[in-house]
């Protein structure tokens, strides 16, 4: 996969999977559960930096 994601989309994707991570695992319920599988998508495609969205949108945030 080609980096089609900038240093700010990137810095913000991983800041929020963080975030709804840490808040999926304060509930320990099955809302959490769910809240911890939707964090490791913005997370994940963070630290990739590649989106796969964008890549079917022909979107580039990289600049």
């Amino acid at each position: 996969m080609t980096c089609n994601m900038g240093n700010l989309d990137r810095l913000l994707r991983i800041t929020l999977g963080f975030c709804i991570l840490a808040t999926g695992i304060a509930l320990n319920d099955d809302r959490g559960c769910i809240l911890i599988w939707v964090g490791l998508i913005p997370l994940l495609t963070g630290l990739m930096g590649s989106c796969p969205l964008y890549s079917i949108f022909s979107f580039n945030s990289k600049g």
